[in-house]
């Protein structure tokens, strides 16, 4: 799982960029492997993808989320963490928000390398990471205003 930025705006409601979700347990450098089948539990009911393809040989999984909204993003978990593809303005962060609240993560900020997350998380994080992380409410407003708000530096 990469957390390099990759921004883009179209049109202002689409950005090309990956953040990742990662879970850290008692400060430890090495995030734990996610929680697969709550995953795919918070996951599946907004998957919009070919069900078949939904679970990988590997036991990966890979979604295609849709919001109520009509916001989307591409989402794939395996044992190193969680990708967020393209997330879209609107309602898709809320989805988000709820699976990073329900595995007890952080989502990592592509623009800047810090950690978003609730109070209780930041606890969790490496020592060097605890200082830096942005310490919100994990609804789907204020992650969205995390990730793309004073913090968002675009490329030069």
């Amino acid at each position: 799982m990469s957390c390099h930025p990759r921004w883009q705006d179209v049109e202002g409601s689409f950005r090309s960029y990956s953040p990742s979700i990662y879970r850290f347990v008692d400060g430890g450098d090495v995030p734990v492997p996610p929680d697969m089948e709550l995953v795919r539990s918070v996951l599946e009911p907004h998957n919009y993808g070919d069900p078949q393809l939904t679970v990988g040989e590997d036991g990966s999984l890979r979604f295609w989320v849709r919001a109520s909204d009509g916001s989307e993003a591409e989402i794939s978990a395996d044992e190193t963490g969680i990708l967020v593809e393209r997330p879209q303005t609107g309602g898709v962060f809320a989805i988000v928000a709820e699976l990073v609240a329900k595995l007890g993560a952080v989502i990592i900020d592509p623009s800047t390398g810090r950690a978003v997350c609730r109070a209780e998380e930041r606890t969790q994080l490496p020592a060097d990471m605890q200082e830096e992380a942005i310490v919100i409410d994990m609804t789907g407003d204020a992650l969205e205003a995390a990730l793309s708000g004073p913090t968002y530096r675009a490329p030069q």
